[in-house]
């Protein structure tokens, strides 16, 4: 078949595929250009073109073009499950029959697998998790290997750790390019890599030798000639909300509001709610049915937004959507270009809007202190493997090291991709290669990371165009003034709120109480660390479930709690309006559902003391906020809980829960004259009172130690969580 014939078809499929009845759908010349790569060239191709240029046509029509020419089935890696439902469904259009592996339809895998091998599937769409199971990557990706036609790689970006979005996953995927038979092309496409992740995931590409070692790259201009980018600088998080509150129904169409905490998204949805606006919020805790739900809301029309996390990015496709507004803004101007790209796909105009907070910095660098750990630490996860004598599952190796299970995980993960530890059956096992730390360039990303962050500030403040700014982030060299953003066209909205909105925002991040879970279960593996503690937490040593004034990542009292709390803060005492908002919390929860103010049968018994925690750190703090509850709540203040002499006394690490556990076996007591008083209480519950809880596990070992003093139960009062 000739180049033009090929064209004719390929434009054929198109129509098809977009629902084109007259047949007058025609491809751009830059996707005809990708297209004939893959299809007349068998080339390998990285396509950096911006949000809506049409990636998923280019992939869709050269899988129908190559199936018709006897090649196997196309394999997507795609990184979301919305995706891969849009997807799917986008397919079926043109008469390609998709299917998906993911987390979510385990009970079809089988199934799926054999109509892959019976070649009834097209298009099979894979996510990068399932990589590097070891039974997918061991029996099922060598097959799928020799059989495809097509390897797409969906957000490529995150195949590179140059990138803002980087997934130790999808760097799997270098082992299976290389396994491909020469000849197999392979796409790539991303919307969001600056020139340095360009290349890096074009060398990736390259490898394999054959005929496709040369990446064709493929790069358009990042204008987005829909979007109307602006920025409104409001004083504080009430002004935000209420801007927020008053103005939505003002933006056009549906849209999307982004917050930087799963904590935030719950407090704006549950405020515009209370202002007559139909929402509802998606997170990375949202029930994946919630979440499809959600999504389809949304496509529907049938909510004004979806307020999210960025759970709701890459791959969500809604040609309509209308606006996209950030509460806090992202730390990344890449991260920013990509979720803002959501708008304005198939309107002539979509307003882009960022509302920038004092609290984004401290979540910033949160979300920073998940960077790959020091040498020490991964040279000691190294020898622990190699030493084990048999595989170690997460929950097995992490008391032996001093990570938390997710950035474990994503140490391995690097570590399985550079060699160092394959992942088998039952765990994580040391492959004896060597293996070098490169220092180097994990500072170098530390430092991109901070640039990055530096931009945002810039991208916030600056009076040049907005579009072009973030087009420059992105190393395009086409980049001009866009003549639409505030800066370039003027202000099209204001910032001022009217007293009743800011007033209803200010009650909505006022209002305190958050429900502190207990610790029902010991972290497995202790044992392994010297404890002889595992299970279930016996029932007369369990702490009740407990009250937090708020969460230190809300925006609303997040905001008053973070710089009290800071290691650089001063000691001293509760400050008033903290201390009556506990106190208001302690009310609600007395009279709230099995509170002992409740009357309920079964209610929780009325606390018949109080007990502080000591503190290395904020011992003034605590006592006063102990002392202000037992005199307002008129109990008795019984004393406080005491480090054991000689001691440790430094702070417990906070890396996991089993080594968080082994710090602080045997470092807290309870002093004869708190016992004495316990008893002389009759052994009724008792309010434990400390500043904050991160993991939990400090109030359930002093928990422990209260119950077996002769406290009936323990009620945890904490002033921050970090949740």
């Amino acid at each position: 078949m000739s180049n033009e014939e090929l064209r004719t078809e390929a434009d054929a499929v198109l129509a098809r595929l977009v629902g084109d009845q007259t047949g007058r759908a025609r491809l751009r010349e830059d996707q005809w250009r990708a297209i004939e790569a893959l299809v007349a060239d068998k080339r390998r191709a990285l396509v950096v073109q911006r949000t809506g240029w049409g990636k998923s046509a280019v992939y869709f029509v050269a899988t129908a073009l190559l199936r018709a020419q006897g090649g196997g089935p196309t394999v997507i890696v795609s990184p979301l499950l919305a995706l891969m439902r849009n997807q799917v469904e986008a397919a079926a259009r043109a008469g390609i029959h998709a299917r998906t592996i993911n987390s979510s339809n385990t009970e079809e895998w089988e199934t799926i697998q054999a109509e892959v091998a019976d070649g009834q599937v097209d298009v099979l769409l894979v996510s990068p998790e399932r990589l590097n199971n070891p039974d997918f990557r061991d029996e099922v990706l060598p097959r799928l290997a020799a059989a495809t036609g097509l390897l797409v790689v969906d957000e490529a970006h995150c195949i590179s750790d140059w990138g803002h979005d980087f997934r130790p996953d999808y760097r799997r995927l270098r082992t299976m390019l290389a396994d491909l038979p020469s000849g197999v092309p392979v796409l790539a496409t991303t919307a969001t890599a600056n020139a340095r992740v360009t290349a890096d995931v074009a060398e990736q590409l390259g490898t394999g030798g054959g005929a496709g070692s040369d990446a064709l790259v493929l790069r358009g201009p990042l204008d987005r000639e829909s979007l109307s980018l602006g920025v409104l600088e409001l004083p504080d998080a009430a002004s935000r909300l209420a801007w927020l509150g008053e103005h939505l129904s003002e933006l056009p169409g549906s849209g999307i509001i982004y917050t930087l905490t799963v904590a935030a998204a719950v407090e704006v949805t549950a405020f515009l709610r209370q202002c007559g606006h139909t929402v509802s919020s998606y997170t990375g805790k949202t029930e994946n049915a919630d979440r499809q739900q959600a999504e389809e809301d949304l496509l529907a029309n049938r909510v004004k937004a979806l307020v999210a996390t960025s759970a709701l990015g890459m791959g969500f496709d809604k040609p309509d959507l209308g606006f996209v507004v950030h509460l806090g803004s992202p730390s990344s101007p890449i991260a920013y270009y990509q979720q803002v790209g959501r708008a304005g796909r198939g309107v002539e105009h979509a307003e882009v809007l960022l509302l920038p907070g004092k609290e984004d910095e401290a979540i910033w660098r949160y979300f920073a202190s998940v960077a790959f750990p020091p040498e020490s630490q991964v040279r000691l996860t190294l020898d622990t493997l190699a030493h084990a004598g048999r595989p170690l599952s997460l929950p097995a190796l992490e008391p032996l090291v001093e990570l938390r299970r997710t950035r474990l995980e994503t140490m391995l993960k690097v570590l399985d991709v550079d060699g160092a530890v394959r992942r088998v059956k039952g765990g994580w096992i040391s492959t004896g290669q060597p293996w070098a730390y490169d220092a180097e360039r994990y500072a170098w990303v530390a430092r991109q990371r901070e640039a990055e962050q530096q931009a945002m500030r810039d991208y916030a403040t600056t009076s040049g165009c907005r579009m072009e700014f973030l087009r420059r982030q992105l190393d395009d060299e086409e980049a001009v003034p866009c003549g639409r953003c505030d800066n370039c066209a003027g202000p099209r909205f204001e910032t001022k709120v009217s007293a009743a909105a800011l007033d209803a925002a200010k009650g909505e991040l006022g209002r305190a109480g958050v429900e502190v879970e207990p610790r029902k279960m010991w972290p497995t593996g202790l044992t392994a660390v010297g404890m002889d503690l595992k299970g279930r937490i016996p029932a007369d040593q369990l702490a009740s479930t407990g009250r937090a004034l708020g969460r230190l990542s809300d925006i609303g009292w997040g905001n008053r709690l973070r710089p009290m709390l800071s290691p650089q803060a001063p000691d001293g005492p509760i400050p008033d309006d903290a201390a009556r908002a506990v106190v208001d919390v302690l009310a609600d929860w007395a009279k709230g559902p099995g509170g002992w103010a409740s009357g309920e049968p079964g209610a929780l018994r009325r606390p018949v003391g109080v007990v502080a925690m000591p503190s290395r750190t904020r011992p003034q703090l605590i006592q006063s906020l102990a002392g202000h509850i037992a005199t307002v709540g008129r109990m008795p203040l019984l004393g406080s809980l005491a480090y054991v002499p000689g001691a440790d006394q430094s702070s417990p690490p906070r890396s996991n829960s089993a080594q968080r556990l082994r710090a602080l076996d045997g470092t807290l007591t309870v002093p004869e004259e708190l016992a004495v008083q316990l008893r002389q209480t009759g052994g009724g519950p008792v309010l434990l009172v400390d500043d904050f809880t991160e993991t939990g596990w400090t109030l359930a070992m002093a928990a422990r130690l209260l119950r077996r003093a002769a406290a009936e139960g323990v009620l945890p009062l904490v002033l921050a969580i970090q949740a």
